[in-house]
């Protein structure tokens, strides 16, 4: 009986020559492991990492060619204790000793891919393009979802090619990158299962690039989805994590965005004062900044706006709707078509926070302007925000300005994202 990702593979490969999804029972393998294990390995051996890593690109693939059927086997199996091993092994051992990698004629089936640096810049291209589409237009666009097509067709046949181990460190964070955004694009859309799989291959590859900002980049993004989903005291173990390895290391802007993250799972988890010092030493930070530093390019979202509308969030959540305002204000100051799924999800905070203040016509007029812009994107977790404001309103339900917004919001909630 097969098991990890090939009983998937096999049934992808009779769909396609089909023309229609197959699914496991239909071929006798209903019984199969659902490759619960894909994925969640962060392997010590650089080799194994490479072969788990593009194991999960082509389990992805196959997901899609049967209708996400992977993925919906595995809907609800998101657990944070999978994050664990990863980042203590990350936070012992943050880079690999040696990354160079030969392969001999035999090993393939014709002379072996050599790569160099115009194949990494290739995939540093592929990901600058796809952070544009996915601020833009969100993760469940057409245009994202070309990333994990981009890593089983460009990423992994770099991966398992040859090079040196300058060139593999490139290689090594440019695939890093990409896997990330894989995983956040997958957050953004609730596929958690398979976010969490990318996070930690994206995690594995920094630690092969020798990156510990990109490698805290990723536990932040690790923090964010465990706050996301209610495991907030977990948030703050990955945010520290990222902040630990990161001290004398990554620029002031880096660090604020760490502590900005730590505030997020504070705020999650209640802790109004270990949410305050997080907020007062990410401002800290921010403010050591300076133009001329050499911040990552994957940081270019990271300004003062976006700050003030994660410091709304966390006093939101800590239910203190006059700090909501006043950071609110900031966060909406400079309206942008190049963020435009974070300004629906502020408009959202801002009605929110209206709406506690007891400014029922201020809440519902933030709130149709959320709905006007969700529309504009695929984002499941906007339309989550929405659904959390509407629900906010129920007690409202027959004031003509809730069910006007109830009405305009309704094409947004039966529409998938």
């Amino acid at each position: 009986m097969p098991q990890g990702a090939a009983p998937h593979l096999i049934a992808a490969a009779i769909g396609q020559k089909l023309g229609r999804p197959v699914p496991l029972h239909e071929i006798g393998l209903a019984d199969a492991d659902p490759a619960p294990e894909v994925g969640l390995a962060f392997p010590r051996d650089v080799g194994q990492a490479v072969r788990s890593a593009t194991e999960l690109y082509r389990l992805d693939l196959a997901g899609r060619r049967t209708g996400g059927g992977i993925w919906q086997s595995l809907a609800g199996s998101f657990a944070v204790s999978a994050y664990a091993t990863p980042a203590s092994r990350w936070l012992i051992t943050p880079a690999d000793s040696s990354v160079a990698r030969e392969v001999s004629p035999a090993e393939g089936s014709g002379a072996p891919l050599k790569v160099g640096h115009s194949d990494v810049q290739k995939l540093r291209e592929a990901a600058e393009d796809a952070r544009r589409w996915d601020s833009k237009y969100g993760g469940g666009d057409w245009r994202s979802s070309m990333v994990p097509e981009c890593l089983r067709v460009e990423a992994a046949p770099l991966l398992l090619g040859s090079y040196s181990d300058e060139v593999g460190r490139a290689l090594f964070g440019a695939s890093a990158e990409l896997t990330r955004l894989a995983g956040w694009m997958a957050f953004d859309t609730g596929q958690q299962e398979a976010a969490q799989r990318y996070y930690i291959q994206a995690l594995r590859l920094a630690r092969a690039a020798a990156d510990v900002p990109l490698g805290g980049y990723v536990l932040a993004s690790m923090s964010l989805q465990a706050t996301y989903r209610g495991f907030g005291d977990e948030g703050v173990d990955l945010a520290q994590a990222a902040l630990e390895r990161n001290r004398g290391l990554a620029t002031a802007r880096t660090m604020s965005f760490f502590r900005l993250v730590e505030a997020r799972a504070h705020a999650r988890a209640g802790d109004a004062v270990a949410a305050g010092a997080a907020l007062k030493a990410a401002e800290s930070w921010l403010e050591r900044a300076r133009p001329g530093d050499s911040d990552p390019t994957w940081l270019g979202f990271y300004s003062y706006d976006r700050f003030a509308a994660d410091a709304a969030e966390c006093y939101r959540d800590l239910k203190a709707p006059r700090q909501v305002r006043r950071f609110t204000e900031q966060a909406l100051s400079k309206p942008t078509e190049e963020f435009v799924r974070s300004h629906g999800l502020r408009l959202v905070v801002s009605a929110v926070a209206e709406l506690e203040s007891g400014n029922l016509d201020a809440a519902c007029e933030q709130g149709v302007r959320a709905v006007e812009v969700a529309g504009r994107i695929s984002s499941a977790r906007t339309t989550e925000y929405v659904k959390d404001l509407l629900h906010r309103l129920e007690p409202y339900g027959d004031e003509p300005r809730v069910v006007e917004l109830r009405e305009r919001a309704r094409p947004l909630l039966v529409t998938p994202a």
